[in-house]
């Protein structure tokens, strides 16, 4: 059963700084692209970064460039987006995605909140 499950949203002031982490079962993690999108109310999901499979090259957002950073750890199937320098736009509800040729794998969603 494959899984992609969320963690370290919350509420954080505008400069602010978060941490989210993707941990995954279920699939040959070391195989997969992983990503991070979100999505605001009103607004279609939109891709945030991408980290590749072998070579690791990362793929970020210009609205996010220079404030986010993308990681992973295959040893742990986890993926992880730290965030810092955080905006109210960056307002959303951020998703974990894994894909390959075939598969697209999709988490539930971690709210991230940004206001003072």
């Amino acid at each position: 059963q494959v899984q992609l499950v969320e963690s370290g949203g919350g509420l954080v002031q505008p400069g602010g700084s978060l941490r989210l982490s993707c941990a995954t079962s279920g699939f040959t993690f070391s195989s997969y692209a992983m990503s991070w999108y979100r999505q605001a109310p009103g607004k279609e999901r939109e891709l945030v970064a991408t980290i590749a499979s072998t070579s690791g090259s990362m793929h970020y957002a210009d609205s996010v460039k220079g404030r986010f950073t993308i990681s992973r750890v295959n040893a742990k199937n986890t993926v992880y987006l730290q965030m810092n320098s955080l905006k109210p736009e960056d307002t959303s509800v951020y998703y974990c995605n894994a894909a390959n040729q075939r598969y697209v794998y999709w988490g539930q969603g971690t709210q991230v909140t940004v206001s003072s």
